[in-house]
């Protein structure tokens, strides 16, 4: 089981960009000397969130790094350049000597539509074509490609060629079948994204997600699945809680606000921690405990905790992110 973070890198009016950039970095710095496996940055363009430019932040993080690996979770497929996304990727791939992942996704927000001038009309449609695309500069040096939403490309060459080859992709699910189904098709990882309800219920995808792959003629032990899970981790279950109660509980608020959603309530918060709701926070037991349950019911072979949903302070996000990759670590891995 590999274990790792995700981040948006969440300021909530709480502390500065720069601020919060420069924590990020510090967490996959202490992810690696703790023993974590990766850590995602996702794409985002809100006031509340730093983390617009993920490639930038993760290439800084690779030059104090050696072992961990860096990801997006995710970029917003469908509002950015496929040619950009891939020679960004490419680069850290080479800075970091061959850690870098693109873990791509259709998102949650729609703040980068306008900003980049599509019309959330051909949400569907610009993901589409555009994964076409960011697989055909993957798999080719030279490209010839015409779609609908850019200016063709004739035998254009895209430099540089990332170290990896292929440029590991992951698609980032939420809970679409037809997105699973074209991942296990195309023969792409796939990450669960599980922020609501019973994680149980995504056992469908799951299966679906290999049934798609094995029609496909990819073996699915070769396409190791991954969750991710909104969560914190102190010394003991309340004390988590108690953490990340007051600044999640806002987010969800504000969120809610924008979507015509009621104010998240205290018992909302404790059903969504307990051992059958999509929150994982506790102490390492309790937290170890969901983990492997989720693993027996999806079959996952990465956990991905997103950590300072919130914002929680550095300090306390620091040593959750201790906890995970060696108390957790220990009871997951059975080492």
């Amino acid at each position: 089981m590999e274990l790792g973070l995700t981040s948006f890198a969440e300021t909530h009016g709480a502390i500065s960009h720069g601020e919060r950039l420069r924590n990020v970095v510090e967490e996959i710095v202490k992810a690696e000397e703790v023993g974590l496996d990766v850590y995602g940055l996702g794409e985002h363009h809100r006031v509340d969130m730093a983390a617009s430019a993920p490639a930038i932040t993760l290439a800084a993080a690779a030059s104090v790094t050696e072992r961990i690996r860096l990801s997006s979770a995710v970029i917003v497929l469908s509002s950015a350049d496929p040619v950009r996304t891939f020679q960004d990727f490419a680069t850290l791939d080479l800075l970091s000597e061959g850690r870098a992942e693109l873990l791509i996704g259709r998102g949650s927000f729609v703040e980068s539509f306008p900003l980049f001038g599509y019309d959330l009309a051909d949400y569907d449609d610009l993901f589409t074509e555009k994964m076409e695309l960011l697989l055909e500069l993957r798999a080719n040096e030279r490209v010839t490609w015409q779609g609908s939403f850019r200016p063709p490309l004739r035998d254009q060459a895209v430099y540089p060629r990332p170290l990896q080859d292929p440029l590991p992709i992951w698609v980032g699910v939420g809970g679409t079948p037809q997105s699973v189904v074209r991942a296990g098709t195309l023969g792409l990882h796939v990450a669960l994204a599980i922020i609501g309800g019973d994680p149980a219920r995504f056992k469908v995808f799951a299966d679906l997600y290999r049934r798609s792959l094995e029609a496909a003629g990819h073996d699915p032990a070769d396409f190791p699945l991954a969750v991710h899970g909104i969560g914190h981790i102190a010394d003991s279950t309340e004390q988590a809680a108690d953490e990340i109660r007051p600044s999640f509980m806002a987010m969800m608020t504000k969120i809610g606000r924008e979507r015509g959603w009621p104010p998240m309530t205290s018992q909302q918060f404790d059903w969504m921690r307990s051992p059958e709701g999509s929150l994982v926070v506790g102490d390492p037991q309790a937290v170890a405990e969901k983990i492997l349950y989720w693993q027996e019911v999806l079959g996952i072979e990465r956990f991905m905790l997103h950590t300072s949903a919130g914002t929680i302070p550095h300090e306390k996000t620091l040593q959750s992110i201790d906890l995970l990759g060696t108390e957790v670590s220990r009871l997951v891995r059975g080492r």
